[in-house]
């Protein structure tokens, strides 16, 4: 393979790479604790875009409403650790092919 072949399949990638990123930050997964009492959505990317707490969940008070949205947390960061791995295996999965 020459250098100006390979150089173009690294721009390719890159620009691959770039769409799934964007594609990325448009996805959103939700992270869900103490069955729905805590919901966090975020996106492909790890912004967060919402944390909804049932008022009923307030009366356990701060500490376990502390631990209940890093448990949403977690489950969110989890779905989208996933989606990023997927969305990424796409393009790397075809890598050497040709």
């Amino acid at each position: 393979m020459d250098m100006e072949s390979l150089m173009a399949q690294a721009q390719d990638l890159q620009s691959k790479i770039s769409s799934a990123q964007d594609a990325l930050a448009n996805m959103t997964v939700k992270g869900i604790a103490e069955n729905g009492a805590v919901v966090v959505s975020m996106t492909g990317k790890y912004d967060v875009l919402s944390v909804v707490i049932k008022p009923e969940t307030l009366a356990l008070g701060a500490e376990k409403v502390s631990q209940i949205v890093m448990d949403a947390y977690k489950d969110a960061k989890t779905k989208a650790d996933v989606l990023i791995d997927k969305t990424m295996s796409a393009i790397t999965g075809d890598l050497g092919e040709e």
